[in-house]
């Protein structure tokens, strides 16, 4: 809650507000079919079943009706819109987009892949990044719609960063602040495990983001030093609806264009262009960065990222994560987990329940590892099984600043 407002002001506030989440994306890369946003995250709750609870939430305390939009890719819009049926009594109005389709380029002969545009190959097309963003919702009607019925302002983030809920400071900032800015990206600090994520640069007098794709290979070492770029973009965005109006009806959006190589199952190398939706900040007005907490930057990219949300470090209000109480010190573990662990049905698979990871700094697993029941992690771990080896943590253990080895099975008789 704001300091020193009072709910009916806060109301006031969210009836400006419609929030986007991007969903473009497939659980591939985790071994997942489908769009990510319905890989289960906790308790059988998916991203997308998180999403709905923290908006009906805020919904439900303040008497309004703050909409979900979500921006699906052509590879996800069926099946989450087959998913979307089973809201069908929650309070929460859901409107969903589909991002453009771009024709994936020959990178050898610089052509299209396909030559029959009719043609029913879905590999040859990809969506061309989240700064599509902005055309595509212009484009759906769903922004003179919203406009028309009085919103000003939409909050734009990635569905697997459940980091990224509706914060009411920095809506009030945008909405009642002395600056007005029509675009606000958030930003954190930097660790050494965000060395490649973008960040905010002063170029040509404007505030502008810069990517690591767009970086010289001689400058990479110097992009990723923490001392010299210290923050980095967590693509939560804030914008103004009637200067995105504007911005695209006038031609201005400007943003650099992303040339991403890629390898097809099918043998053949291609190059995507794409846009990211944090690089039209110098197209706005007034537009900053806001240095925020890490906690609103909880994205889950790999296995590793999930362990720690399936865990007892974070409790779960309302679809809201929190860190836990219980954890003395503000910071997240550095978790790697080995290849093994790549396929969130493998990585279930290898542990009997979610070890305890309260005290837990570091931890490191390689190998053909199989964690028990109540097992507890703390301080640095360190649990590699050598090749042919396997290692099984037998059900209760506590490991705490060890290195386990070798080969280890106890078995049951």
């Amino acid at each position: 809650m704001l300091p020193n407002v009072n709910a009916e002001d806060i109301s006031k506030l969210l009836d400006k507000l419609v929030v986007v989440k991007l969903n473009g994306g497939l659980g591939t890369s985790m071994g997942c079919k489908g769009p990510k946003s319905v890989i289960s995250v906790r308790n059988d709750l998916t991203f997308l079943d998180l999403t709905m609870q923290q908006i009906q939430h805020l919904n439900n305390i303040y008497g309004v009706s703050v909409p979900l939009v979500l921006m699906n890719s052509f590879n996800t819009d069926d099946d989450t819109n087959k998913v979307l049926k089973k809201y069908a009594n929650v309070r929460v109005q859901v409107h969903t987009f589909c991002q453009s389709q771009y024709l994936r380029i020959n990178r050898e002969t610089f052509t299209p892949l396909v030559k029959d545009l009719k043609a029913n190959d879905h590999e040859a097309y990809y969506p061309p990044g989240h700064g599509n963003f902005y055309e595509a919702f212009y484009n759906s009607g769903l922004l003179q719609k919203f406009i028309d019925q009085g919103k000003e302002y939409i909050f734009l983030s990635n569905i697997d960063n459940l980091g990224a809920t509706v914060d009411l400071n920095i809506l009030n900032y945008i909405v009642n602040g002395s600056q007005k800015p029509e675009f606000v990206m958030e930003v954190t600090d930097k660790t050494r495990a965000d060395v490649k994520g973008g960040t905010l640069i002063q170029y040509q007098s404007k505030l502008t983001l810069l990517e690591i794709a767009q970086v010289p290979k001689d400058y990479v070492d110097e992009f990723k030093s923490i001392s010299k770029f210290r923050i980095f973009n967590t693509n939560n965005l804030w914008g103004n609806l009637a200067a995105i109006k504007r911005v695209i009806e006038n031609n201005e959006l400007e943003m650099e264009v992303i040339v991403n190589p890629k390898h097809l199952d099918r043998g053949v190398d291609v190059i995507q262009l794409e846009t990211a939706a944090g690089a039209a900040i110098k197209s706005f007005r007034g537009a900053c960065g806001i240095n925020v907490p890490r906690s609103r930057f909880l994205p889950v990219k790999k296995s590793s990222d999930l362990l720690l949300l399936m865990s007892n470090l974070y409790d779960i209000n309302f679809g809201n994560l929190t860190l836990s109480d219980d954890r003395s010190f503000p910071t997240t573990p550095l978790v790697k987990l080995g290849s093994q662990f790549d396929k969130v049905n493998d990585f279930l698979k290898r542990f009997q329940s979610i070890p305890d990871l309260i005290e837990l700094d570091h931890l490191t697993v390689s190998g053909d590892v199989w964690f028990g029941r109540d097992v507890t992690l703390k301080g640095t771990v360190i649990i590699i099984a050598n090749h042919g080896d396997r290692i099984d943590i037998p059900p209760g253990t506590l490991l705490e600043n060890k290195i386990v080895s070798g080969n280890l099975r106890i078995l049951d008789h």
